[in-house]
């Protein structure tokens, strides 16, 4: 991938994912439990399953207790000696490792809005599915951190004159599901739900997101740090425009869920146009000129 199109500095992202593990995880939590909700839904065998993304491996030990799962592989491009559960594999998401088929089901939890390439991610990911094989992921996205990025902007704009990017683009809902449908999938279906957190102090929100390993590693990011000035304003700001009438600030994660197939000529397809059986005119109860739009209602 050439510089220019390069929106994230992996590296950097990287080697924060290490200083910081063990910090603080309730978004991950959160968006593991969304997706494990959906597997619920899934009424048939899961098989080899790859968790891509392995975090500290609580989402695949949660997986191999499920039916029809035949064997979890892990993977993340981030090796954690210290916990129990270390990936099965160290791979880079972005240039995937296994074998066209190699899976049943691929699971991904808070890891591919990191990627700078995600339509190529996603086409390497149906490529080692099997047909009919189900891909599964939920990653901050939408309007996440709004109310962060709002303020941080002006703070850093009031006291310094000028400001850089300090929160990553996100990805919307509508986007992810033309993505699944360019990258190949079949079935492709996204929803986004809302997750609102509360803090006492906006500081402690800044705080959070630094321990998770979750700050700003843009390529064309803020390139000095935050200082004490803008911070202090951006807590006034916060707590000026986003306060509760109990003095706490809230925050906005948006979870953007992705669902995909590979094709199989098992699946159900769309009728032929004009192959319907059932006229609509009837079961409106117009004449057939009316839904042809050569006559209006009533005449």
């Amino acid at each position: 991938m050439t510089d220019s199109a390069r929106i994230f500095d992996r590296v950097a992202h990287r080697r924060r994912r290490q200083r910081f593990a063990g910090g603080p995880d309730f978004l991950r939590r959160a968006i593991e439990e969304r997706l494990l909700d959906r597997l619920d839904d899934i009424r048939r065998p899961l098989g080899r399953v790859l968790v891509l993304g392995a975090q500290d491996g609580e989402l695949a030990a949660a997986v191999r207790q499920r039916p029809g799962v035949d064997h979890v592989v892990t993977a993340d491009e981030v090796g954690r000696p210290h916990v129990p559960l270390d990936p099965d594999v160290l791979a880079d998401e972005e240039l995937l490792p296994f074998a066209d088929g190699a899976f049943r089901t691929v699971l991904s939890a808070m890891s591919l809005h990191w990627v700078n390439d995600l339509p190529g991610v996603l086409i390497q990911i149906r490529r080692c599915l099997v047909p009919d094989g189900l891909f599964l992921a939920a990653m901050p996205g939408g309007e996440t951190l709004t109310e962060a990025r709002e303020c941080l902007l002006a703070a850093e704009l009031e006291v310094r004159g000028g400001a850089g990017l300090r929160i990553s683009p996100m990805i919307d809902v509508k986007d992810a599901g033309a993505l699944l449908q360019r990258a190949g999938f079949a079935l492709p279906v996204t929803d986004v739900e809302t997750l609102t957190v509360r803090y006492a102090e906006p500081l402690r929100l800044l705080f959070e997101l630094r321990a998770m390993g979750e700050s700003q590693a843009l390529v064309d990011g803020a390139r000095t740090s935050l200082t004490r000035p803008v911070i202090a304003r951006f807590a006034e700001l916060y707590r000026e425009r986003f306060a509760d009438p109990d003095g706490r600030v809230r925050a906005r994660f948006d979870i953007v869920t992705m669902t995909g197939w590979t094709p199989d000529d098992s699946q159900p397809k769309p009728l032929r146009r004009g192959s319907g059986e059932v006229s609509l005119a009837k079961a409106l109860g117009v004449p057939l000129e009316v839904v042809q739009g050569k006559a209006k209602r009533g005449d």
